[in-house]
């Protein structure tokens, strides 16, 4: 029953959108207001220098930022960085730290699993397992249980 509802419901929300929208169409598309022919004012005021809509102005850096300019080649000391810097060359040099942060992450993946195969191979010469190191493991756990019930037997005989 609550299957039926939902449907019905999300006809129902579906075929209001739908007259709403054909209502307000006209034979324009979605534009409702009628087109006007542009004037061009007499005085054009003069403009501010024009500048690039996709720049940002000057990012002042961090000394994480500063550092991570300086890692990634940009400037060859922190003090010729300058007091702004834009947007733009810090996300480069971030990215260019991110990838090398990757390649030693993934150099040291490869060291540890090499370390791991080298002490495995040694494992193996020794004639060790987790097989067998569990056995010894369950021998010794046998061997304590046996101990605890041998003292609980000679605890109760004390007691009589």
């Amino acid at each position: 029953m609550n299957l039926v509802r939902a449907r019905l419901s999300i006809g129902n929300f579906i075929g209001q959108r739908c007259r709403q929208v054909t209502e307000t169409w006209s034979h324009r598309g979605m534009c409702s207001k009628p087109q006007e022919a542009k004037a061009e004012p007499l005085h054009a005021a003069p403009a501010a220098a024009p500048r690039a809509g996709f720049k940002l102005p000057g990012y002042r850096p961090s000394n994480l930022d500063k550092k991570m300019l300086v890692w990634s080649g940009r400037f060859k000391t922190a003090d010729q960085i300058p007091d702004l810097v834009s947007f733009e060359t810090i996300d480069a040099a971030r990215n260019k730290v991110r990838v090398k942060a990757c390649y030693v992450i993934m150099a040291t993946i490869i060291g540890a699993c090499l370390l791991m195969v080298f002490q495995g191979k040694k494992a193996v010469g020794r004639h060790e397992s987790l097989t067998s190191q569990n056995l010894e493991k369950k021998a010794r756990w046998r061997e304590e249980l046996q101990r605890e019930k041998e003292a609980a037997i000679a605890l109760s005989e004390k007691a009589q």
